[in-house]
């Protein structure tokens, strides 16, 4: 009897071991996120996994100067896709740049949202006004847009969505960023300072094989010498890292570029101290030259644009017939302008225009996407005036619904969202790609 309960006691002590054994390596295999399930949004791109706010870091990568922290308590992040995931997307093509922007904020990373909340504006007549709602949107249910981001309504400053944005991008055979971009200290009036994020543009857009340009927003007191300041901060802290973009000049000159938005609203006089050779505080033939773009928008400004020193001029706004610069039937003029000037001409293209989330008033200026043919009449209206490069409004500027970005059908009690049915999320980077490689294929016939 004694030795039944000896031999009881020690096969069941082999048991109870083998049991621990077996439970401490499935501990070892069971993910992270497996007590919680994946944040808000993960659902939508599973091979993406978004780190905690206190487990994420920018780490300034070596031999590129003064590179600053993007959020407190971040650690370097690993590649969120294979070598062999990054062969299979296509070749970027540098001729094509689109416009970026890096306002978006979430409580997760900015501890409230930011721009998702955009403001009913109101209209400057008040008779009109009096007609529209006023108030704030309230995400993540209602944000500021007429469609619905499939990342949900996401922070500019989560690294995991920074590089879902730049695998979107590369996807779409783009191969410049244009980045949004205010001095340090400014802003939007609706958001926050984000100059601390190009650090993490530029080391993401490098390990996607893009570059990134300058896209300069109107601040207060903004003018030529303060322009000068920028142009010499940006290079000085960002024009030695691999991913900045230069623009190779006819002569061999390798020249960054940087777009003025409203550049109309300064002088040609004062532009001209900044932008001719003669100029008080001209950068022409320093450490500091460049390619400058100017926004052109009505038909008088390209006179304006010549004789301020600019290189060229961009058109901007996805909307045909809202300015003079956006309708396609000038693209042609503006082009042969431009050639007869020694100027750049970088039409700009959009997938549509919506903005009555925030601007409710303003129906009249709504583009319909009719499901991928107003992006494509857009891309094949700039081909045809032959372009040394193409603009594309925008990846994500979501209030004005111009974004190529993936969006998801999604509709609540109180509102129903814009969608790219019956097309896929991803459809208006299939259609980016698509051109951009006709684009190739013309531009080398151009040259035969």
């Amino acid at each position: 009897m004694i030795r039944f309960r000896r031999r009881t006691c020690i096969t069941l002590g082999f048991f109870i071991l083998f049991i621990c054994l077996i439970m401490m390596g499935l501990k070892t295999l069971r993910p992270d996120s497996a007590a919680f399930g994946n944040p808000f949004g993960l659902g939508l791109l599973p091979e993406i996994e978004r780190p905690s706010p206190a487990n994420t870091f920018y780490k300034p990568r070596k031999g590129v100067q003064n590179m600053e922290i993007v959020t407190k308590g971040l650690v370097p992040l690993k590649p969120i896709i294979s070598e062999s995931e990054m062969e299979a997307l296509p070749s970027p093509n540098f001729n094509i740049h689109v416009f970026y922007y890096t306002w978006y904020g979430s409580p997760q990373f900015n501890d409230k949202y930011i721009h998702w909340n955009h403001p009913l504006l109101k209209h400057w007549d008040t008779k009109v006004a009096n007609s529209f709602p006023t108030g704030r949107h309230n995400p993540p249910d209602d944000v500021g847009a007429d469609f619905y981001p499939e990342l949900g309504p996401y922070s500019s400053r989560d690294p995991s969505v920074i590089e879902a944005h730049m695998k979107q991008i590369r996807s779409a055979s783009i191969g410049v960023i244009s980045l949004s971009w205010y001095p340090p200290g400014k802003s939007d009036d609706n958001g926050e300072p984000t100059d601390d994020l190009v650090p993490a543009i530029l080391d993401s857009a490098q390990k996607y094989g893009l570059k990134v340009t300058f896209h300069i927003e109107p601040y207060n007191k903004r003018d030529d010498s303060s322009i000068h300041n920028d142009v010499i901060y940006i290079i000085d802290k960002y024009g030695n890292h691999p991913a900045f973009y230069r623009f190779i000049t006819s002569t061999g000159r390798e020249l960054p570029m940087f777009y003025i938005y409203d550049s109309y609203t300064t002088s040609s006089v004062r532009w001209a101290n900044l932008l001719m050779p003669s100029g008080s505080q001209s950068v022409r033939n320093t450490p500091y030259d460049g390619i400058f773009i100017a926004l052109l928008v009505d038909e008088k400004h390209k006179k304006d644009i010549r004789s301020g020193g600019f290189d060229g001029m961009y058109t901007y706004f996805a909307t045909n017939g809202f300015s003079y610069g956006s309708s396609h039937q000038h693209w042609s003029s503006l082009k042969e302008f431009c050639d007869t000037n020694n100027l750049m001409f970088i039409p700009s293209v959009g997938p549509g225009y919506k903005d009555t989330s925030i601007r409710p008033w303003n129906f009249q200026n709504t583009r319909n996407r009719v499901n991928g043919k107003y992006y494509e009449i857009a891309l094949n209206a700039a081909l045809l005036v032959r372009p040394s490069i193409i603009s594309i409004t925008s990846f994500n500027e979501w209030h004005e619904g111009t974004q190529i970005e993936t969006a998801v059908p999604k509709k609540t009690s109180n509102r129903k969202y814009e969608d790219y049915l019956p097309h896929k999320p991803n459809i208006y980077l299939e259609l980016t790609r698509k051109w951009s490689q006709k684009y190739i294929k013309e531009q080398e016939q151009w040259l035969v």
